[in-house]
């Protein structure tokens, strides 16, 4: 079989758009949280936006 998307099967670039900022803002504000509470410390704003990216990148590929 070959791999090829229909148009159907395509998110539309909206929609692909807020479900990576959504992902992306849910990452930072997660692992911000999970650092505090393992080492009982904030994690620098910076920081979480990093982990938040790569999490972005990550599900920008998966979505198209």
């Amino acid at each position: 079989m070959t791999d090829v998307k229909t148009a159907s099967s395509i998110l539309p670039l909206w929609k692909r758009c807020l479900i990576t900022l959504a992902v992306m803002l849910v990452a930072s504000f997660l692992i911000g949280l999970l650092v505090r509470s393992l080492f009982g410390f904030s994690l620098p704003d910076y920081m979480s936006g990093v982990v938040g990216g790569f999490s972005a990148i990550v599900i920008w590929e998966f979505l198209k």
